[in-house]
């Protein structure tokens, strides 16, 4: 599988605020994504999950089902309940014809509390990180099983968060367990992306790309903000994230990093659509992937 160029709805429709972009239809949000230029889309809180419905739902748009989140609660649960408890997941993956399963510890997770500032995330100890990389290993190799690969997402108010925690997490996990790189959750968390990916890179097997706004990052850790007014943005303001090309991200030394990749690069960028127009920030954010993704080798 060569690079391949996709997105993720959350900029039309927002997952964790679902009254964010949720009078947009489905409809339009596939129909922008075709117009923008993307080749598949992840799923979202509006896409069926019924794979025959789905199928229908993307065909006329000629788009390809990436995949999708799926919270996970290992640190509570066993590597095998945690499996079970996916079969709808992993079911419509398979017959949607993609391996790519994206999980997220949200068992403590306050990415979805405005109420909670990320000061108040949580943060594992350092001798409990053994455990839950082994129940993360074996959750792993059940999905292999099946040809589905786990791809961890760091992000922001979750267990793992700073560089410390990626560490920490790929320290105590092993193939075939590997990590969604997020630019976006990695520069905000303190983390050098494309130090990630020059670190990592054997182990990384999915690509989410948003870039950062400087200013209202550091404004929203001032002023520790909840997660989602950070990204929302405070009265006519726009929020911490962005499309590449409109932040501080360093794209082409990212992908410079990334040489030998083979999968989806998936734009994503949480915006609240009335300030930050979806269509013209996703055409703004694929023109320059294409740039750096041709710049720097990748494809």
């Amino acid at each position: 599988m060569a690079v391949r160029l996709g997105a993720n709805p959350i900029g039309w429709s927002n997952d964790d605020l679902q009254e964010i972009g949720g009078a947009t239809p489905l409809e339009t949000c596939l129909a922008e994504a075709k117009e923008a230029g993307f080749e598949g889309m992840e799923l979202g809180n509006k896409f069926p999950r019924q794979a025959a419905v789905l199928k229908a739902a993307l065909a006329p748009y000629g788009l390809a089902c990436i995949g999708g989140w799926h919270s996970i609660e290992l640190l509570k649960r066993t590597a095998r309940e945690e499996f079970d408890l996916a079969k709808p997941h992993r079911d419509l993956l398979k017959a949607m014809g993609t391996d790519v399963f994206i999980v997220a510890e949200t068992s403590n997770a306050i990415h979805g509390d405005r109420s909670k500032p990320l000061s108040r995330r949580p943060v594992m100890k350092s001798g409990e990180w053994a455990s839950y990389g082994a129940k993360i290993t074996e959750f792993a190799e059940l999905l292999a099983a099946e040809g589905l690969k786990l791809c961890y997402h760091h992000h922001m108010g979750t267990i793992v968060q700073s560089p410390e925690d990626i560490d920490a997490f790929m320290a105590h996990t092993k193939p075939p367990a590997n990590l969604l790189l997020d630019t976006g959750h990695a520069t905000w968390g303190g983390a050098d992306p494309a130090d990630l990916a020059r670190r990592y890179k054997s182990r990384i097997t999915h690509v989410h790309c948003k870039d950062v706004r400087r200013r209202q990052m550091e404004e929203a850790k001032a002023g520790d903000w909840s997660f989602l007014d950070s990204i929302l943005g405070k009265g006519a303001d726009l929020g911490v994230y962005t499309v590449p090309g409109d932040g501080v991200v360093d794209y082409a030394a990212v992908f410079k990093e990334l040489r030998g990749y083979s999968g989806w690069v998936v734009l994503e960028a949480e915006q609240d659509p009335t300030k930050a127009p979806t269509l013209a920030y996703a055409k703004k954010g694929v023109a320059h992937l294409r740039a750096t993704l041709k710049e720097s080798g990748l494809v």
